[in-house]
Parts: structure tokens; C-alpha cells; sequence
């Protein structure tokens, strides 16, 4: 059965750019009311404004996921403007490109918090209301949640958590009529990789490797709207990302071996 999204309300974290703001701009377009959660002031404004211009109806709140007293502040101006959520999207996310060995402890522990803890907090926040409404929750994940990825071992930890915890609370709420879709993009053009930490908290000086080309962020959030109206479960949107879900699965040395060598330069020192 496909989903109508006109008059929902979608609250989108990391929505001051990339494919946090394109979701917020497609989903309005489709006729849903927009929360703009972000703790990036100035993007969120840009946002508002690309909202407003296309005559959506929206609200921004500022947030920093790793704060639950945040995001249940930033939910809840999102329940008094337009009554109720109906859809989250968990897209808030940071990465790092270190080895392990060069990669502080407080580095990995800082992704973790941002990509599965802002997750958690977000959706434990909305709950009542996806409930209530039988509403959705989308997960933005990554080739490196289901997959190994050189270089980024924090990265990878947080979004193979994202998938065993939104799985798992998949099986509990798809009985109350809550749907869960995870998708897992490859390389995106957003500023994720450009805003990436260096093994010692510091930004990364060395050029991101890439396989395949990058999609643009209107692109993959095109894709995900339709697998959210669709009510998918899983959605692998390019060709990197699909011919990675089955090799890691089907040759899994392989894949490793190709990745790491296709990959194998983000390996420095943390610099």
C-alpha cells in the first residue's frame, strides 16, 4: 500500500544541508509539514528559507543529538506547531578516516554518540506519536553498516549498531503499524566526508577515495522518498551500494580485499 505523506508532519535531523535538507524539500514538496532539526544555526536558516520559498509549512529547531534533554525539547516545538509526528528520519551523522591504531579512543567514542546515540535519543523522543499515528521512521545508514570499511572502524561500528537496533525495533513496532526503512547509500556529495575527524579529533587534511561516482543528495533523496511511500524496508539506492550487499555476502574476502585496496591510502596517520 503506498503512503501519503500530504498534511504528516516529517522531522528530519541534520537538516542545515546535504541530504538532510534535500529530504526536507522533497518530503515538503510531496505536501508534509517539516521540523528542521539541526545544532548548525545559520544552516538551519538556509533550510527555512528553501522551505519557505516552496510554500511548505515548517518549523527549525536547534539540536545536538548527543543531548537527549535536546532532542526532546526539539520533538516536542515540533508537537506543538503541527500536533504530532508522523515521520522521523534520523539523518544527523559525523565520520572519521584513521586507522584504528592512529585513531583516539574519544574520536571513536564521539561518532558513536552523534550516529547511534542521536539515533536512540531522536527516536525514543518521537515514539509516543510514531505510535500513536502509526507513523515511520527512516534511518539513514551506509555501505559500512552492513559491510567493513578501511579507515573508518568507529564509522562502521555506529552504523552496524544503527542496523542491529533499528532491525531488532523493526520486529516490535511493525505490529503497532510503525514501519522502519534503513537505507545505505555509498558516497554521497554532502559534507560529511569534507567535515570528516582525523585520528586525533582534529579535520582530515587528506583527500577522500571514493568508488564509483557520488550522487547528489536530491538524487538519493528522491530514492528514499519513493521507498518510504512504498514502505520498504531496505534500500541500497546505487550501484555501489548494491554490488557491495552481495559480494560482502556471497565472497566476503573478496570484497574486503578489493575495498581495502581500492580504499587502502585513507590509511594514515590520521592527518
Amino acid at each position: 500500500m503506498a503512503r501519503d505523506f500530504r498534511g504528516r508532519t516529517v522531522a528530519v535531523t541534520g537538516a542545515a544541508g546535504g541530504l538532510g535538507r534535500a529530504l526536507a524539500l522533497r518530503f515538503a514538496a510531496a505536501g508534509a509539514r517539516v521540523a528542521a532539526l539541526d545544532r548548525d544555526e545559520a544552516g538551519l536558516a538556509h533550510t527555512a528559507a528553501a522551505l519557505r520559498e516552496a510554500g511548505a509549512a515548517c518549523i527549525t529547531a536547534t539540536c545536538d543529538v548527543t543531548h537527549e534533554d535536546d532532542c526532546l525539547r526539539a520533538l516536542a516545538e515540533a508537537r506543538r506547531a503541527f500536533g504530532g509526528i508522523d515521520v522521523l528520519i534520523n539523518n544527523a551523522g559525523i565520520t572519521h578516516r584513521s586507522g584504528f591504531a592512529a585513531t583516539r579512543p574519544a574520536v571513536l567514542r564521539r561518532v558513536m554518540e552523534v550516529n547511534y546515540f542521536g539515533a536512540l535519543h531522536c527516536t525514543h523522543a518521537a515514539l509516543e506519536d510514531l505510535l500513536a499515528r502509526r507513523g515511520m521512521i527512516i534511518a539513514i545508514s551506509s555501505v559500512a553498516g552492513f559491510a567493513p570499511l578501511i579507515a573508518r572502524t568507529g564509522y562502521a561500528a555506529s552504523k552496524h549498531a544503527l542496523h542491529g537496533f533499528f532491525d531488532s525495533l523493526r520486529v516490535e513496532l511493525e505490529p503497532a503499524g510503525v514501519k522502519t526503512l534503513l537505507v545505505c547509500p555509498s558516497f554521497i556529495r554532502t559534507g560529511i566526508e569534507s567535515n570528516a575527524l582525523a585520528g586525533d579529533g582534529g579535520p582530515v587534511r587528506h583527500a577522500q577515495a571514493i568508488v564509483g561516482a557520488r550522487s547528489s543528495p536530491e538524487a538519493v533523496a528522491e530514492k528514499i522518498f519513493r521507498a518510504a511511500v512504498r514502505e520498504r524496508r531496505l534500500l541500497l539506492p546505487d550501484r555501489v551500494s548494491r554490488l557491495s550487499w552481495w559480494a560482502s555476502r556471497l565472497a566476503p574476502r573478496f570484497y574486503a580485499r578489493q575495498m581495502a585496496s581500492r580504499l587502502g591510502n585513507e590509511m594514515r596517520e590520521g592527518k
